[in-house]
């Protein structure tokens, strides 16, 4: 039986605020070159698509962190792809990420970040589910705030299927 998946945020509305996102990154990095660290899998179809309506200079770089099993947090994060220090110590550093839930994989990915020696570190998000929070962590550039549903498309996935589609959805 396949899955249903009931539209939350439709393409043409995630076009028209990514749109939005890219011209208040360059509005605030003016005159700078930066790096989006672009955490993999679910944030390279976002990063992407912001980096594609950038005017400033956009250098990427990728992460991986582990925290989900099917569709619960296991509160345990492995990092399975790192970035090195000299990419970058003393570099205007954008996280990109798919998804702020609880907020303890952004807050340890940032804190490691940090300890690296970037100019500036901001975390820019296509969604926050401000409502899960376990730890107080807050993005500076969000797409859309969402409520408690596991959503999928545009990156997101569920087990690895529906990170295709072109909208974000909840999977019923």
């Amino acid at each position: 039986m396949a899955d249903t998946i009931d539209v939350l945020i439709p393409e043409e509305k995630i076009n028209a605020r990514i749109k939005e996102l890219a011209e208040r990154i360059d509005c605030d990095y003016a005159g700078k070159e930066i790096i989006f660290l672009c955490t993999l899998k679910g944030a390279c179809f976002f990063a992407c698509e912001l980096a594609k309506r950038m005017t400033l200079p956009v250098f990427m770089e990728f992460i991986q962190a582990k925290s989900y099993e099917g569709k619960n947090s296991t509160g345990n994060l492995v990092m399975k792809l790192d970035v090195p220090e000299e990419a970058i110590a003393g570099k205007h550093v954008i996280i990109v990420e798919d998804v702020i839930d609880t907020g303890r994989t952004l807050s340890h990915v940032k804190q490691l970040i940090l300890s690296r020696h970037p100019a500036s570190l901001a975390v820019c998000s296509l969604l926050d589910k401000h409502e899960c929070r376990v730890v107080p962590f807050e993005g500076d550039y969000i797409g859309f705030t969402i409520g408690d549903d596991f959503v999928v498309g545009y990156g997101l996935d569920w087990d690895q299927k529906y990170r295709n589609l072109p909208y974000v959805g909840i999977v019923r």
